[in-house]
């Protein structure tokens, strides 16, 4: 606001038909700094309180496609599929959101009905989002829901699979038509920015139950209901000032796996998003996964279960939207982007790849196969994994917003909330970026069992990750946590 200026020079004044010039008295100068001192208070009040309901604290846009396969397709997740899909639950989305803060800092992210995507779809997508909009790399977080009912994307899980020739070629095909998707929803979302209140909170939801099951004979894959769990649900809203909410996004850390039939399906995520979607009609509802690599849906394998998981995930939502807990988005946005280096465990020397590479198991044959012929090329097996995505997201001290690439575990949710220590929210994704493979904690490697011996696998690691792995990890995000 410019300062009335009051002086005994002559000023215009609106008058009738036209202007007319006139001389301030001294009382009148008086009267007018008094008057325009007032003004800038108050004034100063309104621009500067942008929490308040009186005017937006920065601008949104939203996009979102559809990616149902049109035809049929082999589905991810499960290795005891045989055969590719052609039903369909209800169809699968990538949907964007784009915010701005005061200083016109954009970053956009992305959600998506997928099981993964790895770095070969995530960076040149970034690339050319990049290209297109001016934002750095540390602007745009890629995410998944992690549904065992989406499609199979190349370079990421498809090795599990006796897919024939034509059948690679088309998930090949279809990862170009998604990576396109996922650009232009992200470049749209940007384009549709407008002013827009932001409020952030959490709900919870209960159905999560830690799968990490202790027996005599090792960890298995079961039920421990006193295992670590996380059952927040963080919760981002946008609204127009009104009663108009324009965009939902939220997050759960639990396995999006509660059914595995041949039907395209977000699972219970799908069903909670269709859920928001019919009680703020127009209103995009967006789903990231949180760290919940050791956590399932339980009990499940039922439709009746998975809808009633993504009510009880949409209810959790809609509590805090419709809530009066919510806090108010207003602080400036900082955003960090790194990868690291992961250290693995001792690589098995070439007479284990050529016992594995007659394995009756399709994942175990393709990666033994796959490193005897690094082998006779004279080329290593990789002993770490050198693009590992960290990502911060800070707005102020309200909110601390890590993403983590790869299934990561529940124990890195609780350590890195407990040592981030925010004065407000904190939120954990995993599901970022690169999935590249289960990321196990420190305490998951020394207990064993599917997440930290043998589900590298199937995303084609030569061994588990080596004990550190957490520090690094952890050190990287506290350090972009700054």
């Amino acid at each position: 606001m410019r300062l009335l200026d009051f002086k005994s020079e002559p000023h215009c004044v609106s008058g009738g038909g036209g202007s007319r010039r006139v001389m301030a008295t001294p009382a009148a100068y008086a009267v007018g700094l008094v008057w325009s001192l007032f003004l800038t208070v108050i004034g100063s009040c309104f621009f500067a309180a942008p929490a308040s309901a009186q005017g937006p604290i920065c601008k949104a846009g939203v996009a979102k496609k559809i990616i149902t396969p049109d035809g049929p397709l082999w589905m991810a997740g499960y290795g005891s599929r045989n055969k590719p899909c052609v039903e369909k639950q209800h169809d699968l989305w990538v949907k964007a959101l784009a915010l701005q803060d005061g200083t016109k800092h954009t970053c956009v992210i992305l959600t998506s009905d997928l099981c993964g995507f790895p770095r070969s779809v995530s960076e040149p997508v970034c690339d050319a989002v990049m290209k297109a909009t001016g934002l750095t790399r540390a602007d745009i977080m890629m995410t998944c829901s992690h549904t065992h009912c989406g499609p199979v994307v190349a370079g990421n899980l498809m090795d599990m699979y006796p897919m024939t020739a034509e059948q690679t070629a088309a998930v090949v095909k279809y990862t170009e038509t998604l990576k396109a998707s996922m650009t232009e929803v992200m470049i749209e979302a940007v384009k549709n920015l407008k002013s827009a209140f932001i409020q952030v909170g959490e709900g919870t939801a209960r159905f999560a139950v830690n799968r990490r099951e202790v027996t005599p004979t090792g960890v298995t894959n079961g039920n421990n209901p006193t295992g670590p769990t996380d059952h927040s649900v963080p919760v981002l809203k946008v609204w127009d000032g009104s009663k108009n909410v324009t965009a939902i996004l939220f997050g759960y850390a639990c396995h999006n796996t509660t059914m595995s039939y041949f039907k395209w399906s977000g699972d219970y995520a799908g069903f909670a998003q269709i859920e928001l979607e019919k009680a703020y009609p127009g209103c995009p509802a967006m789903f990231w996964a949180g760290c919940g690599a050791d956590a399932n849906p339980l009990p499940r394998s039922r439709i009746e279960l998975c809808e009633k998981y993504g009510k009880e995930l949409a209810a959790a939502v809609k509590d805090a939207v419709n809530g009066d807990k919510m806090t108010p988005l207003s602080a400036r946005l900082t955003t960090k982007y790194e990868e690291v280096t992961l250290p693995l465990d001792k690589i098995p020397g070439k007479e284990t790849w050529e016992a594995e590479v007659g394995s009756k198991s399709i994942a175990h044959a393709k990666r033994a196969e796959k490193f005897l012929t690094l082998l006779r090329n004279g080329t290593p097996i990789p002993k770490e994994y050198t693009h590992y995505p960290v990502q911060v997201w800070k707005f102020g001290d309200q909110l601390t917003w890590a993403a983590l690439g790869g299934e990561v575990v529940i124990d890195y949710n609780r350590r890195l909330k407990k040592e981030i220590g925010a004065k407000n929210l904190t939120w954990i994704g995993g599901y970022a970026n690169d999935v590249v493979a289960y990321i196990p904690s420190e305490r998951v490697l020394k207990e064993g069992g599917y997440e930290a011996d043998f589900s590298q696998v199937y995303y084609g690691l030569p061994t588990k990750g080596a004990l550190g792995l957490e520090d690094v990890i952890v050190k990287k995000t506290l350090e972009l946590a700054k």
